[in-house]
Formats: structure tokens, C-alpha cells, sequence
């Protein structure tokens, strides 16, 4: 008896320094590492990154380590296994990292023009090059019967506004024919002969996907806005709206410098849920995840002309600043909307 009690006692002991140890190895971090999707990856957005960085390395006296990715499975992965303290991701992609580790947690998201979440959201894009948007057109209306057929680009089948909206969206419109009634988001993934698509590309990012339709190697094309935006301006109609003409800048970044001047027009758009920045709730201890939450919805990141960049800036930032733009702390519950797109 004896023997068994002091068995169990040692394993009492265990756990409870494992815990200790545990807690002890957050309180003693020393890196940070933030884990970025392709989309906010690319050296244009280095600067904004590392004020991010600069910031949280001020407030908490820890080193921030940036891992930037060239595939959406890489960040997601990343922040989901510990690897990565914290990612920005898109909403699709936080459902995924928390479907395979519930410790992953949103910690903020950009607010909209309000300062709140009532209007958190960005634009989900269905582009054709501007030669072709007659084919799209009913009228005075803007229609996708035609892209059915078609060689069609999506971003990742992780991205939210580049896959996740807008497959539902299709399925949604074309499953009330009776030709497509049994159609699929499975069914959108690869193109061929007997698909829906004649052909399927991923651009493995929305600037990479953008590119696919301006270069020829897709007929449609599906991106967000505000990946984009550092690389192309309005060029006629009304912004985010179908109709409205886009073109990349004569002066743009990679990869758009290869397509600099050329056009594309919307026809179709649809509202998205911000992408939040989250945590991994086993690597980061109560403390820093309130510490972090403090500095990401502070005025000296709001201010930060580096972060939210003026709307008569060419920074290439990575968000706009328009009116009362700024991080708010966001719940796993607000995004049961791109939830309930996989039902």
C-alpha cells in the first residue's frame, strides 16, 4: 500500500511540475515568432511587419521573430503546433488552426471605418480581364452564368475570400439550376474535361491569383481587395462594386510589375469577415495574452502611419486609414458565419 501511495504521489508531483514547467517556459519566452500568410509575406510589407514587431518588442521586452510563408497550410500549421505564438490569418484559416488545436484563439481584428466590429469586413472578388466583361453582362447586370466552362484561378482552398466565399457563392448560385443541382465546393477544386471548370489554378496568394487572370493563365479570377490594394487603383465606377475597372499601377511590386497597366473589372463581390490575429493560447500565458492585446488595440499601433496607412499614402501598408480604423479584441464566436459556409 505504501508503495502504490508514494507511486501516485510521484505522479501528483509530475503533473503538477509539468504544469509549473510549463507556465514557467511562457512566463520565460523569449522569442515571440508571428507567423504570416503568402499575402503579407512579400518585401513590400516588410516594414509594416517589423513596427509590429518594434512595438511588441518595446512593450514586452521580448524579440519578435517573423516567420513568412509561401503557403497558407505553412502558417496555419505553424501557429496550430506552437511553432508560431501568434499569425494573422483569414477567418477560414483560424477556423482551420483551431479545428486542429482548440488552444489557437483570435486575439484582434482591424475594425472597419466605424472603430468597431458592426462593419469589419473587406470584399471577396470575382475579376475578369476588362476586354472580356461583356460576357459577364445581362443587360445592365452583372452575371457568372459564363464562368462555368471557363479556366478559373482561386487563391488557396484555405483562404476565406479567396476560396471559401466565393466557392459557396457559386455552388449557391448555379445547384438552382437543374443542370448543377448536385454541385459541390469539391466539385470546384480541379478543372477538366467533365468538371465545371475547364480548368482549376491556385495562385498561392490573392496577388498570385490576381496575377493568373492579368497574365492570360486564367479566364476568372477570385482575390480580395485588400490584398490588392497596394498595387492597383480604381480606374472608373464605383469601388467594390461589380462593374468598377481596375489597374495595376505603372510603378507596382512584385509580382504585379510583370502585368504593370492592365485592367480587370468586377463582376462579382461579396462582403468577408476581417482576418484576426491569433494565438496560441499553450505557447503564451494569461499575462502576455493580455499584455499583447493591450499593445495591438492601442493608440500607438492605430496611429502608426506604418500600420494604418493614410488614404493619400503610397505606403505599402498593411491597412487602410480611412476614418476610425483600429485593432479590436475579437471572440472565437464572431466568426461562426464562415463556420456555417462548410455545412
Amino acid at each position: 500500500m505504501k508503495k502504490t501511495l508514494l507511486f501516485l504521489l510521484s505522479i501528483v508531483m509530475l503533473v503538477v511540475f509539468a504544469g509549473c514547467s510549463a507556465s514557467a517556459g511562457a512566463d520565460d519566452k523569449d522569442t515571440l515568432t508571428i507567423a504570416w500568410l503568402p499575402n503579407e509575406s512579400g518585401a513590400d510589407l516588410t516594414e509594416a511587419r517589423d513596427e509590429i514587431g518594434k512595438i511588441i518588442e518595446e512593450k514586452t521586452g521580448k524579440k519578435v521573430e517573423h516567420q513568412t510563408t509561401t503557403d497558407y497550410i505553412v502558417a496555419i500549421e505553424a501557429v496550430a503546433n506552437g511553432n508560431a505564438d501568434m499569425a494573422f490569418l483569414g477567418a477560414q484559416g483560424y477556423i482551420e488552426a483551431h479545428n486542429k488545436n482548440e488552444k489557437v484563439l483570435p486575439l484582434v481584428v482591424p475594425s472597419g471605418a466605424s472603430g468597431t466590429l458592426e462593419d469589419a469586413v473587406y470584399y471577396s472578388w470575382l475579376a475578369v480581364n476588362k476586354d472580356n466583361v461583356d460576357e459577364y453582362q445581362n443587360g445592365d447586370e452583372f452575371v457568372i452564368d459564363s464562368i462555368q466552362g471557363k479556366k478559373f484561378s482561386f487563391v488557396s482552398n484555405s483562404s476565406t475570400s479567396g476560396f471559401k466565399v466565393p466557392s459557396t457563392g457559386i455552388v449557391d448560385y448555379f445547384s438552382k439550376m437543374g443542370e448543377f443541382k448536385d454541385l459541390t465546393a469539391e466539385d470546384l477544386l480541379e478543372g477538366g474535361e467533365d468538371k465545371f471548370f475547364s480548368e482549376v489554378l491556385y495562385g498561392g496568394s490573392h496577388q498570385g491569383s490576381a496575377v493568373n487572370l492579368l497574365s492570360g493563365k486564367a479566364d476568372v479570377a477570385a482575390f480580395c481587395d485588400t490584398c490588392v490594394n497596394n498595387y492597383v487603383e480604381l480606374a472608373d465606377g464605383v469601388e467594390n462594386r461589380p462593374g468598377a475597372v481596375y489597374q495595376v499601377k505603372k510603378d507596382a511590386a512584385e509580382p504585379f510589375n510583370t502585368v504593370a497597366g492592365k485592367e480587370f473589372s468586377l463582376i462579382s463581390v461579396t462582403p468577408v469577415l476581417n482576418a484576426p490575429f491569433v494565438f496560441n493560447s499553450e505557447t503564451l500565458n494569461e499575462d502576455l495574452k493580455a499584455q499583447l492585446l493591450e499593445i495591438m488595440t492601442s493608440d500607438e499601433i492605430t496611429n502608426n502611419e506604418k500600420i494604418f496607412v493614410p488614404e493619400d499614402s503610397e505606403f505599402s501598408g498593411l491597412f487602410k486609414k480611412s476614418a476610425d480604423e483600429r485593432l479590436v479584441e475579437v471572440e472565437d464566436a464572431w466568426f461562426n458565419p464562415i463556420r456555417e459556409l462548410s455545412k
